[in-house]
C-alpha cells in the first residue's frame, strides 16, 4: 500500500511512519505542516528510504490537498495531524479549532473527492483511519470505571472538545458519504522522541538540568500509559485489518497517578545518572490547570479480542526504555530546545 499520513512528522506520526517502513513493504507520504512540534529529526532513521516522501502541507490548504492525493495516489489515509496540547488549547483555543476541526473537515473532504474517482476495486480498498483520543470521553469518577467505544462524549478542555468534534464529522462522512472511515482513541503516549512539554519528557530533562519537576495540584490525576511504539503498531493493525464503521480503544493496561509516573522517573534516573541528591528534591506542586481531568481509563478489550493486539510493553519497561533513550539522544533534544531543529522546514 500507499499511506498518506498526516502529521508524521510530530510525536506518534513519527512512530508510525518509521514502523511501516522498518517492518512493512508500505510506502509513506509523509504530510506535515511542521509547525513547532514537528521535527523532521524524528525521521532520520527512515528518510532516506525509497519507500518515503514528504510534503509540506497544511491540512486546512484544500488546493495543495488536492494536488497531493492526484500526484501520490495513496491508498489509505491515517490522520495523525492535530494540535494536541491542552495547556496551550486553554490559552489559545483558536488553533485548535482551527486544525482539529477545519483541517479535519478539509481533509475529509478531499479524501471524499479523491474516493469518488477511484475505479472500484480501489474504492474497495481505501480506508481513511482517524486516530483521536480518550480524552474525548471526559472524566472517570469512579476507580474501576473504564472507557468502552460506546461511552458518551463529554469533552472537558478546548483541545478535547476539538477533538470530538472531528470524531463526529468522520462519523458522518461514513453515514452521509460512505466514505469508508475507521476511528481509534488512544490513552496517554509515551516514549521516544517526545516534545519536551509533555509530562513524561518535561520531568527528564528538567531533572538532568536541574530544573523543578512540576506536579499540577497534589500530582493525583490518574492516567493509563500507552508506550508509543505499541501505539504504531496497533494504528497499523486497525488500518489493516479493522472493519470500516468501527471505533476501536488503544489503551496500555498501566493507570498511573502523575506523582507515581514522576516519582518512578526519579528513582530511574537516581539509578542511571546518579547525583548527590535525590531527583525527587527537585518536586514541585503548582496550581492545577482549569478543567483538569482526574481519571482516564481505556478498556481495550475490543481491539485485542477482534484484531489480536496487546501492548508488549509494561509501563516499567517502557519508562526504562524511554529515559535510557533521553539519556542516549542528548543532540535530539538539545536541538529541540535552542530550536535548532526549525531549521529542517522547507524555505528556512
Amino acid at each position: 500500500m500507499k499511506i498518506l499520513v498526516t502529521g508524521g512528522a510530530g510525536f506518534i506520526g513519527s512512530a508510525v511512519v518509521r514502523h511501516i517502513i522498518k517492518n512493512t513493504q508500505d510506502s509513506v507520504v509523509n504530510l506535515d505542516i511542521l509547525t513547532y512540534a514537528g521535527n523532521l529529526e524524528s525521521l532520520s532513521e527512515v528518510s532516506d528510504s525509497a519507500q518515503y516522501s514528504f510534503e509540506q502541507v497544511d491540512i486546512c490548504d484544500r488546493i495543495e490537498l488536492d494536488r497531493v492525493f492526484d500526484d501520490h495516489k495513496p491508498d489509505a489515509v491515517m490522520h495523525l495531524a492535530a494540535e494536541s496540547h491542552v495547556d496551550r488549547s486553554i490559552d489559545g483555543p483558536a488553533s485548535f479549532i482551527e486544525t482539529n476541526i477545519v483541517g479535519t473537515y478539509t481533509l475529509l473532504e478531499a479524501a471524499r473527492q479523491y474516493w469518488l474517482k477511484l475505479d472500484h476495486k480501489q474504492k474497495s480498498v481505501f480506508r481513511f483511519h482517524h486516530i483521536s483520543t480518550d480524552e474525548v470521553y471526559g472524566d472517570l469518577e469512579g476507580t474501576t470505571d473504564l472507557f468502552n467505544e460506546t461511552t458518551s462524549y463529554e469533552p472537558s478542555s478546548p483541545y478535547s472538545a476539538s477533538k470530538a468534534s472531528s470524531d463526529h464529522l468522520v462519523r458522518a462522512w461514513l453515514r452521509t458519504y460512505g466514505l469508508p472511515t475507521i476511528i481509534t482513541n488512544c490513552s496517554n503516549n509515551y516514549g521516544p522522541y517526545h516534545f519536551p512539554e509533555k509530562l513524561i519528557p518535561l520531568v527528564i530533562l528538567n531533572a538532568l538540568q536541574g530544573k523543578p519537576l512540576p506536579i499540577y495540584g497534589e500530582g493525583d490525576q490518574i492516567r493509563d500509559w500507552l508506550y508509543v511504539e505499541d501505539h504504531a503498531r496497533a494504528l497499523y493493525r486497525v488500518l489493516t485489518k479493522g472493519n470500516i464503521g468501527e471505533t476501536y480503544n488503544i489503551g496500555g493496561h498501566n493507570e498511573k497517578q502523575n506523582i507515581e509516573v514522576v516519582e518512578t522517573i526519579c528513582q530511574l534516573l537516581n539509578e542511571l545518572v546518579p547525583q548527590k541528591n535525590d531527583y525527587r528534591n527537585q518536586i514541585v506542586f503548582v496550581s492545577d490547570r482549569p478543567g483538569h481531568d482526574v481519571r482516564y481509563a481505556i478498556d481495550a478489550s475490543k481491539i485485542e479480542r477482534e484484531l489480536d493486539w496487546k501492548p508488549e510493553e509494561t509501563f516499567e519497561t517502557g519508562l526504562r526504555k524511554t529515559v535510557e533513550w533521553y539519556l542516549k539522544n542528548k543532540t535530539w533534544w538539545q536541538h529541540v530546545q535552542d530550536g535548532s531543529y526549525k531549521r529542517e522546514r522547507l524555505g528556512a
